[in-house]
């Protein structure tokens, strides 16, 4: 690295701002990420497509991270933009919020909705632009800071305050705090960073739509009477039916769950009393995932359970189902509960069982910054299904139970249970009406008492979900039309975005490999997510913790290169390579057969090598390169590129996405200049 590398392009302290460079370069930074991560949580739990469709929010606010760094230079302005279109966006999704039509019934799925509000070809666009422009003016401040400092150390405080924006956003989200907090945070964070002259204009653009987004998001915390669960905004009501007290709960405008008597519940519908009859073994212990409120969990202990352990993702949920479930399943000493994944409590756990339950899990949401990965995705796979095959006591049975929607979804779960189990289960289709379905297997086929035998599965059902792609809602091995039409749409945006705000393109043109190498991290990062989720669970703690590592591996990286005489980009980039090719050669399975303590460490490895190698490379280039604003803009539109790349993983597999990676450095590598690599 030169020594011009590590000088400041221009000579700081220009921005006539009373805060800093480096304190305020640090809270521009933490507030951009914070921001991002509360637009994408809060626009999703009032706008139900964004519940299946939060990658989209991310690319919007990659796009507008883009053009802020690349709108530096181009204005002396100041961004009070940003405040305005965020009390805009805040107003229009409580004006015209998207929820899901109470008389809609069953699993949802990729778009098999019916919705109350706006179509998605309307509001996905408005989010995504309204994202965009939010996001652009906390880039635009933090792009003003780079100039100020030399490049590798105002990346550095980069990372700094985007880690600090991740700890406060999980802070609050551990203490379950409503968006009215976030609000707030947002407010302080606009008032300490824009710089406040004219007067006139800093209160008119900045503190009246600042105060009113918090009084907004303040009447809906105070009349929605929502829990703000890490993954949802649940609300319920309580009525009676048939002289029954029912607590009906919906989470993101979606009805989720009703807190309901067993002896009632057993009445109403057959599907949860068949597990107990198709099994010929008594059910002392039982394994209830996706306990919920309760009503599965009051089942079991009315069917004679001794133990039950009962595991729920969402902490919001078994609160709820301790104090508003009339049977107080909770409450009995015969109950363990588990606030955790249910694939992941399957992989940990040494017990056996009677009988293991997946008692309609379905939640309503993704895992975020993942495509299409939701919460349950790992919970339907057929390595799933053996693992829950070996937590089974000799004679024991495994069932599960839904709306499943399509006749095929039902045939696609029987057979993965066949092929796991080695035999064929139970089926019993209770209800045509949204494909009510309860599907037993046990350890041996005497073991289980079938009404009549499965016909198997009719032409054209899928083969089993796998952990590699575990879309068991996706028909066909092919991204959904809406997605590709989207996708389209959000590029072509993109393109006429950048062209708009940042002039032309050959201003990015010196930089194509550091696009490139944006591209690929964000397929990198996407792997580091799903991989973890499926060998530590979908929870929230450990998407944050995810998130985070990625963030240390590359400041670790920065650090590295700033501090010592690092090798070559030619040599870099092998070490890139091979570290890509552990990735490719280790599999998950493996890894799941370690003890949880040796697993981190093996999944560290090899998840952050080439993260870590791929930064070091990044680190460099940038080091080097003539315009840190428009570099740094350039490898962040690319994570934008990334993000839709993405969803290759519903036809390729997220193993797959190594190698699409693998391509993508490499043509970064080639487009690297000669002088860079020398």
């Amino acid at each position: 690295m030169t020594l011009e590398a590590q000088k400041p392009v221009e000579s700081g302290g220009t921005s006539g701002h009373w805060l800093a460079v480096r304190p305020r370069l640090i809270l521009a930074s933490a507030f951009m990420l914070f921001l991002e991560l509360a637009l994408i949580r809060w626009t999703g739990s009032n706008i139900v497509h964004l519940s299946y469709f939060t990658n989209f929010v991310l690319l919007g606010s990659f796009l507008g991270i883009g053009l802020g760094f690349l709108r530096v230079g181009r204005t002396t302005a100041q961004p009070y933009y940003s405040p305005v279109v965020l009390f805009g966006l805040v107003m229009v999704v409580l004006v015209f919020p998207v929820t899901v039509d109470r008389d809609t019934e069953g699993v949802l799925y990729w778009t098999s909705l019916s919705t109350v509000g706006p179509p998605a070809w309307i509001s996905l666009p408005v989010v995504f632009c309204a994202a965009a422009l939010v996001l652009m003016g906390p880039a635009e401040l933090v792009g003003r800071c780079f100039p100020e400092l030399p490049r590798l150390e105002a990346y550095r405080y980069d990372l700094i305050g985007s880690l600090t924006g991740i700890a406060v956003f999980t802070a609050l989200s551990f203490l379950s705090a409503p968006p009215v907090v976030w609000g707030v945070l947002a407010a302080a964070a606009y008032g300490v960073l824009l710089v406040p002259r004219p007067r006139a204009a800093y209160l008119g653009l900045v503190t009246v739509p600042s105060l009113a987004v918090v009084g907004l998001l303040l009447a809906e915390t105070l009349t929605a009477g929502a829990l703000w669960s890490p993954y949802y905004k649940v609300t319920h009501r309580q009525f009676e039916q048939l002289g029954v007290p029912v607590t009906d709960i919906a989470v993101n405008g979606v009805p989720h769950q009703q807190a309901v008597p067993a002896a009632a519940r057993l009445q109403w519908e057959a599907q949860y009393g068949l597990p107990y009859q198709r099994a010929a073994a008594r059910p002392d212990d039982v394994l209830i995932v996706g306990a919920g409120s309760g009503t599965d969990v009051a089942i079991a202990l009315s069917k004679g359970a001794r133990r039950v352990d009962a595991v729920e993702i969402d902490p919001k949920l078994r609160e709820l189902g301790g104090s508003a479930h009339p049977d107080k399943p909770y409450a009995d000493p015969r109950v363990t509960t588990h606030v955790t994944d249910g694939r992941a409590f399957l992989e940990q756990t040494d017990r056996t069982y009677d009988l293991i339950l997946f008692a309609l899990p379905d939640s309503l949401t993704l895992v975020s910054g993942a495509s299409s990965l939701r919460l349950e995705s790992y919970l339907f796979t057929e390595e799933a299904m053996r693992a829950a095959r070996e937590r089974l006591k000799p004679g024991g049975a495994f069932s599960m139970y839904n709306y499943y929607r399509e006749s095929w979804l039902v045939d696609r779960l029987a057979a993965t249970a066949q092929r796991a189990f080695g035999h064929a289960p139970c089926v019993d289709v209770v209800s045509t009406t949204g494909h009510q379905a309860v599907i037993t297997a046990a350890t041996t086929p005497d073991a289980q008492r079938c009404a009549a035998p499965w016909a198997g599965a009719a032409a054209g059902t899928p083969p089993p979900a796998d952990d590699d792609r575990p879309f068991l809602y996706l028909k066909d091995r092919t991204i959904p039309s809406l997605y590709l039409i989207t996708l389209g749409l959000i590029l072509a945006v993109s393109l006429l975005a950048v062209r708009v705000v940042a002039g032309p393109y050959r201003r990015m043109r010196p930089y194509a490999d550091l696009f490139l190498l944006g591209v690929a991290f964000l397929l990198l990062e996407t792997k580091s997510v799903t991989g973890f989720a499926l060998l530590f669970g979908t929870t929230w703690v450990v998407n944050a913790i995810v998130f985070a590592g990625v963030l240390v591996a590359v400041l670790a990286a920065v650090e590295v290169t700033r501090r010592f005489r690092t090798p070559p980009l030619t040599v870099m980039y092998g070490v890139l390579f091979a570290g890509l090719l552990l990735a490719w050669l280790v599999p998950d399975a493996w890894l799941l057969s370690l003890p949880v303590p040796v697993r981190a460490v093996a999944a560290v490895v090899v998840a952050f090598l080439p993260i870590f190698a791929a930064n070091v490379v990044f680190a460099k280039r940038f080091a080097d390169t003539a315009d840190a604003t428009t570099s740094f803009g350039a490898n962040l539109l690319g994570a934008m590129v990334g993000g839709c790349l993405e969803y290759l993983a519903l036809v390729i597999g997220y193993q797959a996405l190594l190698l699409v990676a693998g391509v993508l450095y490499l043509g970064a590598l080639v487009l690297a200049p000669r002088k860079a690599l020398a």
